[in-house]
């Protein structure tokens, strides 16, 4: 949290009803957001991510949001990935006297959402006072239908002529804060409500049925060309001009805002690494941090910390496994839902929607999990990529893993023990009995869980077994679909559609032979000795 944010939550809860005598107005009372608008809209964000509440309607009820008891006209509010950050960041400026502005409408081709040369800013709408005030929650409502995960797509590099709505900011410790957004090109946002001491950030997501859930940044959302602009991003800083100044406010004017030159820690480095990089290609983007390389997401790690480059294994596997073990509780809650509603109960569909990931059909977008299936198996096999690569940095005795235990194997095995214990998911099976899951059961029933509403409870959680009372032809839809459920990246793009038939004959483009392997406690259990270390004597060159 930077400097002064806590103690401007102490101030945000003693002025909470200034606009009380007339909650639903908008005034514009100030003609930028400055650095102590910006520290409190950072505490709001802050209070609402370290609450539990669970979709936008309750976070703004909640008692961490001091103006709850003025929203009389403003209480039902359920908002989805992409329009969590303009709800937040537009309920703050209302309720602090501060301008805003956003993207109106968007142009690109094919599939705003998902097209491959990303979207262009076409209009722009302001917030601006005409004279007897702006109707808050209209206001808000308004530019809600409007704003979507197309106004997020669009080039990190451009300055055109309507500016987009966020710039990319420089990875290093202040620029990735509270409030900052990152974008999956694949259809997802998150809202980063803390940032550790050791460079871990942290965010809060909304989804299709408006549930908010909480994680931490990493491989789950993918690395972006520039063209697309996925990545982390901030709100563009921007001034209200040409207004006149009255006794209540700002009247009329219009908003400029700053381009990508005009902004101090404005950076392509996400997308083009810290070397030179001609073709501007991300696939020729290196990271360097103090001279040594490393992967994007360990660099963004080191380089929002401020250059902390050490690792404790055992701190880091119980870290990670806690964050994987709150994606499955929130996956759990969707699969239960389809259950309550019967969704395994009705006839599986000729086909598969046009995209698994994306569609508009109400019982598939609302309690199918393929994306969020897929971002778990990113982040399971981001654990395994990196808990390999601190047991050879540690067996080589590197001094970037800091361990001041004895035995690192036993350790490791036992803190993963006893974290998927603690992580326990149980459902109830198709004749009503308990079935609990550890994270080791669920780890290795990963690439078997059925991300499909249509078929019974076993298989959604990856249980083939006779206790399910899915008949042939589902069996037939639930093994078909085995080569889609080993896809740990979320193709949005891809059109799919597929029958049967198609996913029998492994069409192209209908998923991949084998899944990733994400046994983390194999990958312990298999850890080499140690080097031994060797103490040179007086003289002698190192040997080790």
């Amino acid at each position: 949290m930077r400097a002064g944010v806590l103690a401007v939550i102490i101030v945000l809860l003693g002025c909470a009803g200034a606009q009380a005598a007339s909650p639903s107005v908008w005034r514009i009372t100030k003609d930028h957001w400055s650095e102590a608008d910006e520290q409190g809209y950072e505490a709001f964000v802050a209070a609402l991510g370290a609450t539990n509440c669970s979709s936008s309607e309750s976070c703004l009820r909640h008692p961490a949001n001091p103006w709850r008891g003025s929203d009389q006209r403003f209480k039902d509010i359920d908002v989805d990935c992409a329009k969590l950050p303009y709800l937040l960041r537009a309920y703050y400026a209302w309720k602090n006297g501060l301008p805003f502005s956003y993207v109106s409408a968007i142009q690109g081709d094919g599939d705003t959402r998902y097209n491959s040369k990303g979207n262009r800013p076409a209009a722009r709408h302001d917030m601006i006072d005409p004279g007897g005030g702006i109707d808050g929650p209209a206001a808000i409502r308004e530019m809600l239908k409007v704003v979507f995960t197309a106004t997020f797509r669009s080039d990190a590099g451009a300055d055109g002529a309507v500016a987009s709505d966020f710039y990319s900011p420089a990875l290093k410790p202040g620029s990735i804060h509270i409030g900052t957004m990152i974008y999956d090109t694949n259809g997802h946002v998150g809202l980063v409500w803390k940032v550790d001491g050791d460079g871990r950030i942290f965010y809060m997501d909304a989804h299709p049925d408006f549930t908010v859930t909480r994680s931490v940044y990493g491989a789950q959302f993918g690395q972006s060309p520039i063209h697309l602009g996925g990545g982390l991003k901030n709100w563009r800083p921007f001034r209200v001009v040409d207004a006149k100044q009255t006794a209540n406010g700002l009247i009329g004017g219009h908003v400029e805002l700053a381009g990508n030159d005009r902004i101090a820690d404005f950076s392509l480095v996400q997308y083009l690494g810290t070397e030179p990089n001609p073709s501007r290609d991300l696939a020729a983007a290196r990271w360097l941090y103090d001279g040594n390389p490393l992967g994007f997401y360990e660099y963004v790690r080191v380089a929002v910390s401020g250059g902390k480059s050490d690792y404790n294994p055992v701190y880091e596997l119980e870290s990670t496994m806690k964050t994987l073990c709150n994606d499955l509780h929130d996956r759990a809650q969707y699969v239960d839902m389809a259950v309550a509603q019967q969704v395994s109960l009705k006839p599986h569909p000729a086909k598969l929607p046009a995209n698994i990931y994306s569609s508009d059909d109400g019982a598939w977008e609302s309690y199918a999990t393929p994306a969020r299936d897929a971002r778990l198996k990113a982040g399971f096999a981001a654990l395994v990529r990196n808990l390999r690569e601190m047991i050879a940095l540690w067996t080589a005795r590197d001094p970037r893993i800091v361990y001041d235990g004895n035995f690192l194997k036993p350790d490791l095995l036992n803190v993963y023990d006893a974290q998927s214990q603690a992580c326990t998911v149980t459902y109830l099976s198709s004749d009503k009995k308990p079935v609990p899951l550890s994270f080791d059961d669920m780890a290795h029933r990963l690439f078997a869980m059925s991300f499909d509403p249509y078929m019974c409870i076993e298989l959604r959680w990856g249980d083939d077994s006779p206790a399910c009372p899915d008949a042939k032809a589902k069996r037939r839809w639930y093994a078909a679909e085995q080569r889609l459920r080993n896809q740990p990246d979320t193709p949005y793009a891809k059109t799919m559609a597929f029958e049967l038939s198609d996913l029998e004959k492994q069409t192209p483009g209908s998923g991949i032979d084998t899944a990733p392997d994400v046994d983390v406690r194999a990958l312990i259990a298999a850890m080499p000795e140690r080097r031994p270390f060797v103490q040179n004597m007086p003289g002698e060159a190192s040997r080790n």
